[in-house]
C-alpha cells in the first residue's frame, strides 16, 4: 500500500538505509493511480497537477530530484519570453512565471531571481521584430534598446558592433536544482509517494501497460503513466524515441567577478544572450556568490547521460575566455570558479514531446525541453496533466508524429 516519504527518507533513497514502500495499484471504487517516471522540472510538475486534480501519483527518479546527471540539475536556468514569432513559447513562459514566484515564496532560499533578461544583436532581424511584436500583441513588457541605451543601463558588457536589444524587465533567472528539490519536498508532503529507483524498460508490444518494474526489485502497479526522463527518453523506449530524442553535451563556466565590484550582481546585471550573427552565447550575473555564468548555446556532440566525462574540456574553456574576454572586458583574467558538463535533451526541432504512446494507449511521453524547457515547467506539467485526464486538447507542435530523426533546430 502507499506510504508518505519523510522528507530524510526521499533524500537517503534507495541507496541508503531507508526501505521504500510498496507501491500497489489504486483499490477499484478509489482515485484512479498515476505513475510519473521522472522527478525532473516536466514530471515533478506534471505530478504536482495531477496530484491536485485528485489522482493518486507515485513519482519516481532513477538518481533523485535534480541529481547531477539531470537536464533539470545544476543551478541556474533563464525564465524570458523572447521567442521570435514562437508565441505558444512565450506565452507558456509567462504563464508559468505565477507558479515559480509561488513556489519561491514557500522555499527557505529564493528560487526565483529577478534581475530581468537583455537578448542583444548586431542586426534589427527577424526574431528581434518578431519577439517583438507577439510581447505587443499579448501586452506583455518587454523594452526595445539600441546599443547606446544598452551602453548606459549595462556598463559590464561590451557592446561593440550591437544595433538592437531586448530587455525583459520581469524575468531572470531559476535556481534550478533547488526549484525541483522543493517541488518534490511540496508533492510528498501534500500526499503524492516518491520512489527513487531506476524504471526498467516496459514492453511495448502489448497494452495497456499494468505494471513497471523497478532495478529495486518493486513493481508500481498503476491505471496510467507518465514517462518524463528527459536525456534518458530514448534509452527507455530505444526503438521509438532513440533516434528521435537525443543527449548532447553541455559545458557552462563560472568565473570570479572583481571583488568589490557591484556591476555584476543581479541587483545591477541582468542575465543575457548575444546572438552573435546566430552562434549565441548566454550568462547570468552573480548568483549567490557563485560567479558569473558563461555559456555557448550550441549542441555538443551527443552523448549517453549516464557514461559522458563530466570533466570539462579545454576547447571549450578557451571558447568561452576569449568570447568573455571581447564581450565583457572587465573579467579579463578572471578565475574560473567552478565548471560543469551537463546536457541538452533535444528534439529534432526543438519544440517539446507531449503525446501518447503509439501502442500503450495509457502512456503519455513528455519531454523534448531542448535546452529551453526549464522555465516551462509550471505549464507543460498543466498541459500534460491535462492530455493525460482528457480536460486539455493536444497541441499539434507537441506531436510525436512530428518528431523527426535528422536535427534541424528551430526554437531558439
Amino acid at each position: 500500500m502507499h506510504s508518505k516519504l519523510t522528507r530524510r527518507s526521499l533524500l537517503i533513497g534507495a541507496g541508503g538505509a531507508a526501505v521504500l514502500p510498496a507501491v500497489a495499484k489504486a483499490q477499484r471504487g478509489s482515485t484512479a493511480h498515476v505513475a510519473v517516471v521522472g522527478a525532473g522540472a516536466f514530471g515533478a510538475w506534471t505530478a504536482h497537477h495531477l496530484l491536485r486534480a485528485g489522482q493518486r501519483v507515485t513519482l519516481i527518479d532513477a538518481y533523485g530530484p535534480a541529481n547531477a546527471r539531470a537536464a533539470s540539475g545544476g543551478e541556474s536556468r533563464m525564465t524570458r519570453g523572447g521567442y521570435g514569432k514562437d508565441a505558444i513559447y512565450t506565452r507558456m513562459a509567462f504563464d508559468s512565471l505565477p507558479a515559480w514566484k509561488e513556489l519561491s515564496a514557500q522555499a527557505g532560499l529564493p528560487i526565483f531571481v529577478p534581475h530581468g533578461v537583455l537578448f542583444f544583436s548586431s542586426k534589427n532581424d527577424d526574431y528581434v521584430r518578431e519577439s517583438l511584436a507577439v510581447h505587443r500583441r499579448l501586452r506583455l513588457p518587454i523594452e526595445a534598446l539600441d546599443g547606446r541605451e544598452m551602453a548606459r543601463r549595462f556598463p559590464m558588457i561590451d557592446f561593440s558592433g550591437v544595433t538592437a536589444g531586448l530587455f525583459e524587465p520581469g524575468f531572470g533567472a531559476l535556481m534550478a536544482r533547488r526549484a525541483v528539490q522543493t517541488l518534490v519536498q511540496r508533492f510528498v508532503r501534500e500526499g503524492g509517494t516518491y520512489v527513487q529507483s531506476a524504471a526498467l524498460p516496459p514492453r511495448t508490444d502489448v497494452g495497456p501497460l499494468k505494471s513497471l518494474t523497478l532495478a529495486s526489485g518493486q513493481r508500481v502497479e498503476a491505471d496510467r503513466f507518465v514517462f518524463a526522463l528527459g536525456p534518458w527518453m530514448g534509452k527507455i523506449f530505444p526503438d521509438l524515441l532513440g533516434p528521435r530524442i537525443f543527449a548532447t553535451r553541455q559545458e557552462v563556466f563560472f568565473f570570479a567577478p572583481p571583488s568589490g565590484d557591484p556591476r555584476f550582481l543581479p541587483a545591477v546585471m541582468p542575465g543575457w544572450a548575444d546572438f552573435n550573427q546566430g552562434n549565441i552565447f548566454y550568462g547570468f550575473p552573480d548568483l549567490e556568490n557563485r560567479g558569473v555564468k558563461f555559456a555557448h548555446d550550441k549542441h555538443g556532440p551527443r552523448v549517453d547521460p549516464d557514461h559522458q566525462d563530466r570533466r570539462p574540456s579545454d576547447s571549450a574553456l578557451a571558447e568561452i575566455v576569449a568570447f568573455r574576454d571581447r564581450r565583457f572586458p572587465l573579467l579579463r583574467g578572471a578565475a574560473l570558479t567552478e565548471a560543469r558538463v551537463c546536457q541538452y535533451e533535444n528534439s529534432s526541432n526543438g519544440d517539446f514531446l507531449i503525446d501518447f504512446h503509439p501502442r500503450l494507449a495509457n502512456v503519455l511521453l513528455v519531454g523534448g525541453g531542448s535546452s529551453h524547457g526549464f522555465k516551462h515547467g509550471p505549464e507543460v506539467g498543466r498541459h500534460a496533466a491535462g492530455r493525460l485526464l482528457g480536460t486539455v486538447e493536444p497541441e499539434p507542435r507537441f506531436s510525436l508524429a512530428t518528431k523527426a530523426e535528422t536535427q534541424r533546430r528551430e526554437v531558439h
